[in-house]
């Protein structure tokens, strides 16, 4: 299986973290700050105390990263 379609399905069965996590490493077609945006949302759900101490808002930066690989990944079916 191809990182690419794990991602597709990890969207398909609502699994944001693994699709965050494979996705966050990518590096065609996607920006820099696309890249850090998803990789920050992984992050805020692996290590959420942290980023709290940090000053993050996770539940946004959760939501920034999920809009993000939903647009790059979420719209192509897989069969």
């Amino acid at each position: 299986m191809k990182k690419t379609d794990l991602v597709k399905m990890s969207l398909k069965n609502g699994d944001y973290k693994v699709a965050l996590r494979t996705a966050k490493d990518f590096r065609l077609g996607i920006s820099k700050e696309q890249r850090e945006h998803m990789t920050r949302a992984y992050e805020s759900i692996v290590h959420p105390e942290f980023y709290r101490q940090i000053g993050v808002d996770i539940p946004a930066a959760i939501e920034k990263g999920k809009a993000i690989v939903i647009a790059l990944y979420g719209e192509t079916e897989m069969e």
